[in-house]
């Protein structure tokens, strides 16, 4: 009789974490639905003809399968126009960012000279303002320099972020020092011993910046508006804007801005699958610590 309850009170228990499991799952794939259905709707609709697009906006499979929105994207509008102005921003704006965070970062944490605190103080307060409220400003000093309607003036203003140096600075900060005293015992100066030694171990926070950075330049659009009125500088997300509102077209024009939209989504995906395995591995490293 013991052993026969015993058993029992275990297959009930194995039944009962089973649905938990089953019923995790499904709010799981529930969530997954819910989220991954709005990207698949786009996808669909941007093979969709106009008519169909706004008569059965939600359905997956389009009726009648076209390529016309990809077709007016690069043939018809100022598509291409767009996207290699926003590579060139986004390439320079990355790779500056990388450079000059990096070593704002190391100033802040390994330099000692007077104010430093001062600097650090007012880097937070930088993070704290709201970017809309630095347009004015920014837009006053671009035309200030002289270099309003130009790949300058998208560029110059976004190559130092604040957050990017205060996360640079932390990292840097979490190195040992006696690795930069070695260095410099075997006579590598302060730059020498900041690129050749501290930077190759600070790749977790390299890793972060770029991916950062050049998802935050290649989706940027206020800075964008008021750095430059020139058709021949406006940016992808610029351009998708006035396509969305109708400055480009008349009618709802469903395909071909989410066709547009899609697009721009393929740059930040490819950089997060290039990137996914040192982040895994970054992260596996740190667990086993």
């Amino acid at each position: 009789m013991t052993t026969a309850a015993a058993t029992s009170r275990r297959r009930d228990l194995i039944g009962a974490r089973l649905w938990r499991q089953v019923a995790l799952y499904a709010l799981l794939v529930f969530l997954a639905v819910i989220y991954i259905y709005p990207f698949l709707v786009q996808v669909a609709t941007s093979f969709k003809t106009e008519s169909e697009a706004a008569s059965n906006a939600i359905s997956l499979i389009p009726k009648t399968f076209t390529t016309e929105a990809y077709r007016r994207l690069f043939l018809v509008s100022d598509f291409p126009l767009w996207f290699r102005n926003s590579v060139i921003v986004t390439l320079f704006v990355t790779a500056g960012r990388v450079f000059f965070d990096s070593l704002a970062g190391y100033a802040l944490a390994r330099l000692h000279y007077r104010g430093r605190n001062v600097v650090f103080a007012l880097l937070i307060a930088v993070m704290s303002v709201p970017g809309v409220v630095l347009l004015i400003p920014r837009f006053l000093v671009i035309r200030q320099l002289q270099i309003y309607n130009s790949f300058a003036g998208l560029i110059i203003p976004l190559l130092v972020d604040a957050a990017g140096v205060f996360i640079m600075k932390n990292y840097f900060e979490s190195i040992p020092v006696s690795v930069e005293e070695q260095a410099r015992i075997d006579g590598a100066g302060a730059f020498r011993t900041f690129w050749s030694i501290v930077l190759p171990m600070a790749r977790p926070a390299l890793i972060t910046i770029i991916i950062l950075s050049f998802q935050g330049s290649w989706n940027e659009l206020s800075h964008f508006i008021v750095a430059s009125q020139d058709p021949e500088l406006i940016t992808l997300t610029k351009g998708v804007a006035q396509l969305a509102s109708g400055q480009l077209g008349q009618g709802t024009q469903y395909p071909l801005k989410l066709a547009a939209a899609l697009i721009m989504t393929i740059p930040v995906a490819i950089l997060f699958f290039i990137f996914q395995r040192q982040i895994m591995s970054v992260t596996e490293g740190a667990v086993k610590e």
